[in-house]
């Protein structure tokens, strides 16, 4: 919805924008074609295809303009020219997010994805970490001190995105969400001002960031405490066959029930036919599989892991002692750029006889190999956190249930799509209704996803929206609608 926007207007905030204003006709140049003042204002991969690409394949959405942002500077100056033409905003980070709010039609991309920095003060167990970076740049710079925060299971995920939604991760039992590991934020708000919010200044809002999602401004950095963590870590990744699925997650719960503080893990359900991994016998058949970290000495982690691997007769085991940063991308493969992808997720009261029973009738179904049904363990360090400590809802549930559809062609899509809500308006019944932000699928359930994920915190929430983005100039979220004017086709953060 940029068309109205004059030609004089862009090509002012271009003039003050110190990093890659990319258009619709930006494609890439070779070198040589490339002028010197070009080379000097414009990004040699400025390719607007490039730049409006996001990590989910079923997403394909053309903005008007992508503003690639050097700083803070060009943060303001970005979400103040969409706010006084009124246009459509979405903010990337690292772009990872599931339901591919990075972009958006018509709009601005406000993009930070060459805002990566990290800066360790190892003494002070501190990180500051810019919004595009990924978990894959904080675990390079931390693991050199042999630190660590909570981070997600991919390490190409976006820290914004996946901090703003709450953050789980290998560390989570232990040290918590990547939220409740925050000391600080910087931000610039929907009225382009810049402030830092930590308990000891602006603490409403603070609360509100420390998931609640990405409705109250553009993040432009975090400052995370951290914990000693490997180098090396204990892990558990074994592959049982799904012909026993109900008895192995039955042993599963039993096993999580009493499990060390330091123990992490989840599982997965599916066919994933990786043939480098697995006998060709088995490839194409179903499985369960563990995954688990704990987050203390390796040969006391091997341990208290080991139970998990003797539920049966394995079709392969990978546990073992291995780098912290190794761990941290484990899963980058099995989750390639371009990809189609559609998640949902419910927070489950328990694991109980029933919702296993029904599990593992859904995975029966799955229409593609590639999908997984998970089960995560919570509680430990989460639970232990007061509910009003931060606005991320959850904060009691036992486990979350991950239904993902993971698939590569177009064609597809309708089965795969079916299957997650199906299989979701199922499994309500052992659920109050919430949902895990960062597993959203798309936007279709809208705002009562919202009221129902946090009860009477919704109230608060809209309070802080009131008060930092009355206009909903950053609405592209799963979000927090302003108690005024309502705007629902703008844009925020994505991870």
């Amino acid at each position: 919805m940029a068309h109205h926007v004059s030609n004089e207007r862009i090509e002012r905030f271009e003039a003050g924008f110190h990093g890659d204003l990319i258009r619709p006709d930006d494609v890439r140049k070779s070198e040589a074609l490339v002028s010197p003042s070009e080379r000097l204002h414009r990004s040699e991969d400025a390719d607007y295809d490039d730049a409006r690409a996001v990590w989910n394949g079923m997403i394909d959405k053309r903005p008007a303009l992508i503003a690639r942002c050097r700083g803070v500077a060009d943060v303001i100056t970005a979400v103040n020219f969409a706010r006084e033409n009124d246009l459509l905003v979405a903010v990337r980070g690292g772009g990872h997010n599931v339901a591919g709010t990075a972009v958006c039609d018509g709009g601005l991309v406000i993009d930070l994805s060459e805002m990566r920095g990290v800066r360790v003060d190892p003494e002070a167990r501190t990180a500051w970490v810019q919004a595009g970076a990924t978990w894959a740049d904080v675990d390079h710079e931390t693991q050199a001190f042999g630190l660590a925060t909570p981070g997600g299971l991919v390490s190409e995920t976006g820290v914004a995105g996946l901090t703003l939604g709450g953050g789980l991760g290998h560390l989570r039992c232990k040290h918590g969400l990547s939220c409740d590991n925050l000391a600080s934020v910087d931000l610039v708000t929907a009225g382009g001002d810049y402030l830092t919010a930590s308990e000891d200044e602006h603490e409403e809002l603070f609360w509100g960031l420390r998931g609640g999602g990405g409705n109250f401004g553009v993040v432009t950095a975090f400052e995370f405490d951290l914990h000693e963590v490997g180098p090396e870590v204990a892990t558990c990744l074994v592959f049982y066959s799904a012909d026993r699925m109900a008895e192995r997650l039955r042993a599963y719960r039993e096993y999580v029930a009493s499990a060390p503080a330091e123990v992490s893990t989840l599982t997965l359900a599916g066919v994933m036919p990786d043939e480098e991994l697995f006998p060709s016998d088995v490839v194409d058949e179903r499985k369960i599989g563990i995954v688990g970290c704990h987050a203390g000495p390796a040969e006391e982690g091997e341990r208290a892991l080991r139970p998990l691997r003797e539920l049966g007769e394995p079709i392969a085991d990978f546990s073992g002692t291995m780098p912290y940063v190794e761990l941290q991308r484990l899963f980058d493969e099995d989750y390639p750029d371009g990809m189609r992808y559609y998640w949902k997720s419910l927070y489950l009261d328990d694991l109980s006889d029933s919702a296993i029973d029904r599990i593992a009738y859904w995975t029966d179904v799955a229409p593609s190999p590639l999908s997984t049904i998970d089960v995560w363990q919570l509680g430990g360090e989460i639970a232990r956190i007061d509910a009003e400590d931060t606005a991320f809802a959850g904060r009691y549930a036992p486990f979350l249930l991950g239904v993902e559809a993971n698939w590569e062609r177009p064609e597809d899509d309708d089965a795969n799509v079916e299957w997650v809500r199906d299989c979701l308006d199922d499994m309500r019944q052992f659920s109050d209704g919430s949902v895990y932000l960062n597993f959203p699928g798309f936007l279709e359930q809208g705002e009562d996803v919202m009221r129902t994920t946090f009860g009477s915190t919704y109230e608060r929430l809209v309070a802080l929206k009131d008060e930092y983005d009355p206009t909903n100039l950053f609405s592209l979220n799963q979000n927090v609608t302003p108690s005024g004017r309502a705007r629902t086709d703008g844009g925020a953060s994505d991870g």
